[in-house]
């Protein structure tokens, strides 16, 4: 079983041991960052500081190395927004920290995302996501990917899905007042005869696994990680 010791950059280790209390969520991501390159866990490291000059440049030594844009996207990037989520939903960062991390995966992205455009690779799926009605917070989604925005209505949710023939649909909430806006949604493609052919998943700091289950959800992220481990097996689902 791996360790923390198992991860040479000696700040993913500190983040890791101070920051990450949940023996599943640590696990997970010791036995990611264990297996990563250093020049991955240095992007890592430099995003979940803010620092958007250091990912840029990383970013773009790596692939100058030869690294494949997918590994430096899901093992120095998105592996470090799962450690900057956490980070957020425990308190343990605000707001303007986010933003900064934010911005430091925008700086790789820039370089990562025109490589994926041209190298021909199939997308798993198309995903709609938003902020359900009443809720102008963005922070958790704009984690995992940006799409409709903030103060999301059930109809602008169902054209969205409509539109861009969407596989899975996202919804994120973080007022506990805007939550039940979650369910009717989910009603909303049901009278619309539609919820059978998209999948969705909920997620937002006040959500809870049984709070997605009794909406009639079909999935939960916990966290911005979790949010990309779980469509991806939702996608799955619906190619079977």
């Amino acid at each position: 079983m791996a360790s923390v010791q198992d991860i040479g950059n000696a700040f993913i280790r500190e983040e890791i041991e101070e920051f990450i209390e949940g023996d599943k969520e640590r696990l997970r991501i010791v036995k990611h960052f264990s297996r990563t390159k250093p020049l991955m866990q240095e992007i890592a490291a430099g995003l979940i500081e803010g620092d958007h000059v250091t990912v840029d440049s990383l970013t773009k030594r790596a692939l100058n190395e030869g690294i494949d844009a997918l590994e430096i996207m899901d093992d120095g990037l998105i592996a470090a927004m799962g450690i900057v989520g956490i980070k957020f939903r425990e308190n343990f960062i605000f707001v303007p920290e986010v933003l900064s991390c934010a911005r430091a995966m925008k700086a790789g992205m820039k370089h990562i995302e025109p490589i994926l455009s041209e190298s021909g690779i199939d997308p798993v799926g198309i995903v709609i996501m938003g902020t359900v009605k009443g809720d102008l917070h963005d922070i958790g989604k704009n984690l995992c990917i940006m799409m409709l925005g903030v103060d999301t209505s059930e109809d602008e949710f169902i054209d969205a899905v409509q539109e861009h023939g969407a596989q899975l649909l996202g919804m994120s909430a973080l007022l506990t007042t805007t939550m039940p806006n979650m369910g009717k949604t989910i009603d909303a493609f049901i009278d619309e005869d539609l919820r059978d052919d998209v999948k969705i998943m909920v997620g937002g700091a006040p959500v809870t696994p049984e709070f997605a289950e009794e909406m009639g959800a079909d999935g939960y992220g916990k966290d911005a990680l979790a949010c990309v481990e779980t469509a991806k097996k939702l996608l799955e689902e619906n190619v079977k």
